[in-house]
């Protein structure tokens, strides 16, 4: 049959023959360039903004995030962090669910969505969110608006540095979301929409 002769060819090319065990796999390489703190700041900020989200670096995340989501409604996840900050208390801002149905109708009805992250990637701005009962998916994708606050402590340089930290991550959680820039497509006559996935507005607070 073609398929046997095929994979007789494959296997020749290989050295291997029929019935041999699969080699073992190589060894993972993982390079995590040497880069300072102030520098993959700049980097991520530079790359979210290309990709028209917005940035800002403060001090005190509590008086940057009630002034961005003054006159409108919030939905912040139950990442302790937020709660630390006091986000979690802010008038206005709805936190602290955890029945899935009552979730998705306050996501669906709020105007800003508010999550820490677990990772930032500095090379390509992208916010890596870890799903569990403390970062709740629905919070960061559903409402137009999408404001994370990260500690700068968890801005890593890139993937490779991310899975040294996570090499496993279906271990981990149900699912592990990269979010970079706003949500964007042109699958419609190629032109560029933004907001049709998800947030189509992204900020992400740098705190420190």
């Amino acid at each position: 049959m073609a398929r046997d002769h095929i994979l007789h060819r494959i296997r020749t090319g290989l050295g291997r023959s029929a019935g041999d065990a699969p080699p073992a796999p190589p060894p993972v390489r993982l390079r995590i360039p040497e880069v300072g703190m102030d520098e993959r700041i700049a980097t991520m900020r530079m790359r979210i903004e290309a990709l028209a989200g917005k940035t800002a670096r403060t001090t005190d995340p509590l008086a940057f995030v009630a002034d961005a989501i003054a006159g409108k409604t919030a939905v912040a996840s139950n990442s302790p962090y937020l709660a630390e900050c006091g986000i979690t208390r802010l008038p206005g801002v709805r936190s602290g669910i955890l029945d899935r149905e009552e979730l998705r109708d306050v996501c669906a009805s709020a105007d800003v969505g508010i999550t820490s992250a677990d990772y930032v990637l500095a090379d390509t701005g992208t916010l890596v969110m870890i799903a569990s009962p403390q970062e709740q998916r629905l919070v960061s994708l559903l409402p137009p608006a999408h404001i994370a606050v990260v500690p700068k402590e968890r801005i890593l340089t890139g993937l490779d540095e991310l899975f040294t930290r996570v090499p496993l991550p279906a271990d981990a959680s149900s699912s592990m979301v990269l979010i970079t820039g706003p949500s964007r497509t042109a699958d419609i006559e190629q032109i560029l929409v933004r907001g049709v996935h998800g947030p189509g507005l992204i900020t992400v607070v740098i705190v420190g």
